[in-house]
């Protein structure tokens, strides 16, 4: 019996989806190691202190947050003085009770001129 080669592609969705996990776990090594290897990186890079290190490794995240945040609620905000008010109550309701009042003729009447 011959196998059969079934071969398998992957969506744009997924290549995205893969990328996406391969960096945030290269930004997560790095990150602890920066952390936590802060005497290292001073060391072999001969750059600032290990205080400067730690101190920027918790400002850039919480920065990024902050951000994030923000910009959700500009987000939100945009949005809600962009979107026309919805129709009151009221109104739909008599729209409603006008639809339940026409005689069978006349909706098949306005059905045929849509």
């Amino acid at each position: 019996m011959a196998k059969s080669v079934v071969k398998k592609t992957v969506s744009k969705d997924q290549a995205i989806g893969g990328l996406i996990f391969i960096v945030c776990l290269v930004i997560i090594i790095g990150y602890l190691i920066a952390l936590f290897g802060a005497d290292w990186v001073v060391n072999t890079l001969n750059i600032g202190s290990v205080s400067g290190i730690r101190y920027w490794l918790a400002e850039i995240p919480v920065l990024i947050a902050v951000v994030a945040v923000l910009g959700i609620g500009a987000w939100i905000g945009w949005t809600m003085a962009t979107t026309p008010p919805p129709k009151p109550i009221e109104e739909i309701e008599a729209e409603e009770k006008k639809e339940e009042e026409k005689p069978e003729g006349e909706e098949k009447a306005a059905e045929k001129k849509k």
